[in-house]
């Protein structure tokens, strides 16, 4: 589909559409920083709207190295995710989230992303162990098809790519729910948005071989926020509507964008019909900037615990229990519910405690029939490696805050904004160190290229969410977070960064070099 500049400002509704929402919200929620934008489009009833399971990719061959090929169109289309209204999206083959890639440890593949979008693009394997030159080097630009400008980011230019890119992804690690989005320089934000983002599940044999539930009983839970314009398109506060040349938002929502409906695959506040059994729930926090305490409630009776069986990284050594799931922007939880215990017509919601308003809701399951049900949750999971520093470990300290730097306002890592030509960090592969973060506010860092291990938090020890293997942590406010953390196999330029998308995208990220 081609679309002129001016047509997909129309698509998108366009700063008049902005123009014509309501004020930001009073200030940041409890729990997350950022603004909330209100939707002045008319939101349905929750729990009316069917949860949607986006398609799982099929591979189109097979290359002369024996890589699984697959051919991805980046597009703008049409999609009713409020009922009566047509919203556009930027979508990973027109939809929103784009397919599931189910894959396996050890069997590489080919992703082919042709871009008929009317704007550059950028692709990241988010938890990928992939080289720097396939990891989405936010300046390796996708031109849209028929765009032979060659432009460049404020006189940065990346590796080009006309009309198509080819990302390769080796597979080498292990089972995991990871996920792909934009990463482009300054426009993260607003594309990721507008839908491009969806699910990449790599499998194993350590998982298979362990009962837990799967087929129809395994749901990947894409949970983002969005704010709607009158005409039901995206609102979103961006200074430049068309994502063409000016970074940023609207000062209001410098600290994030956070808005006033959930969506979960794509769908408002959905309802999904569940057997009595255990059900096995892919999370995944794809919102720009809002943190969730998801919780089971029902009523009269005492909230349904959640199993934690997974991170961002896998597979946990042993399973955990836990009563909520604290989840920031880009994390990962792999949880077990069982819905056997409940009684069948019970309805249970899963509730965002961090917010009283709308956003408090995510989505409803209900328990319809009774069923056969073997699977289980065994008591050990995988090994996990202990990532222990050894005495007089490399350590290394950065500080996310706001500031200027660069000659504008925005957010700084260690006082300097985003220099794709300075590293902050040349890192020796296979060396373990310690990096510690601090922050101001909420700051969800994302490491690229390898996952690591969370040591501890001020003076005490990591918290319960903070098992197992991670590429994302969740730092509060006035907080230092310590990690220990080893790069392999692939030598190049990466990045970390927040994975507040504003915060991103005004600069909050830093080259490291891998050698």
């Amino acid at each position: 589909m081609n679309v002129s500049r001016r047509g997909f400002l129309g698509l998108l509704g366009g700063a008049a559409a902005l123009a014509a929402l309501p004020a930001c919200g009073s200030g940041a929620t409890a729990g997350s920083t950022g603004e909330v934008l209100a939707s002045a489009a008319p939101l349905p009833e929750p729990f009316r709207v069917p949860l949607p399971v986006p398609p799982v990719a099929r591979p189109v061959g097979v290359d002369e190295a024996g890589a699984q090929v697959y051919r991805v169109t980046q597009r703008v289309a049409d999609a009713e995710i409020l009922p009566g209204l047509r919203t556009p999206i930027l979508g990973y083959d027109g939809i929103f989230p784009g397919p599931t890639f189910e894959t396996r440890r050890g069997r590489p593949l080919v992703v082919r992303h042709r871009n008929e979008l009317p704007v550059p693009t950028v692709v990241h394997l988010h938890g990928g162990h992939t080289p720097a030159e396939h990891d989405g080097w936010p300046l390796d630009l996708v031109l849209p098809v028929g765009d032979t400008s060659g432009r460049s980011h404020h006189g940065m230019v990346g590796d080009l790519a006309a009309g198509e890119r080819e990302y390769r992804y080796p597979s080498d690690q292990r089972a995991a729910a990871l996920w792909y989005h934009d990463h482009r320089m300054d426009f993260t934000g607003p594309a990721v948005y507008r839908g491009l983002a969806g699910f990449h599940i790599v499998r194993d044999d350590v998982e298979d071989a362990l009962p837990l539930p799967r087929g129809e009983r395994e749901l990947p839970l894409m949970i983002c926020d969005r704010a709607f314009a009158a005409d039901g398109s995206f609102a979103y506060p961006g200074l430049d509507q068309g994502m063409r040349s000016l970074p940023g938002v609207e000062d209001e929502w410098m600290e994030g964008v956070l808005g006033d409906v959930v969506l979960v695959n794509g769908a408002p506040w959905p309802v999904h019909d569940v057997d009595a059994a255990r059900y096995r729930l892919r999370l995944l926090n794809a919102s720009n900037a809002r943190r969730y305490r998801l919780a089971l409630t029902v009523p009269g009776g005492p909230d349904v615990p959640f199993v934690q069986i997974g991170s961002d990284g896998g597979l946990l050594a042993a399973p955990v229990g836990q009563e909520a799931i604290e989840i920031a922007p880009g994390e990962r939880f792999d949880v077990v519910v069982d819905f056997s215990v409940l009684p069948v017509g019970t309805e249970v919601t899963m509730v965002n405690g961090l917010d009283g308003g709308p956003a408090g809701r995510v989505m409803r399951f209900r328990v319809v029939r009774a069923a056969r049900d073997d699977s289980r949750v065994p008591d050990r999971l995988a090994e996990i490696e202990p990532l222990a520093p050894p005495a007089g470990a490399p350590r290394r300290t950065f500080r996310f805050s706001r500031g200027a730097a660069g000659g504008h306002e925005g957010w700084t890592i260690n006082g300097t904004s985003f220099d794709p030509n300075t590293s902050l960090a040349d890192i020796r592969l296979g060396r373990t160190e310690v990096w510690r973060f601090v922050t101001d506010v909420h700051h969800p860092v994302h490491v690229h290229l390898d996952a690591f291990q969370v040591l501890r938090r001020g003076s005490g020890g990591p918290s319960d969410h903070d098992v197992g293997w991670k590429d994302t942590v969740d730092v509060r406010p006035a907080e230092v977070v310590e990690v220990a953390v080893r790069f392999s196999d692939h030598a190049g330029r990466f990045v970390f960064h927040c994975h507040n998308l504003e915060h991103e995208d005004m600069a909050m990220m830093a080259t490291i070099r891998t050698v």
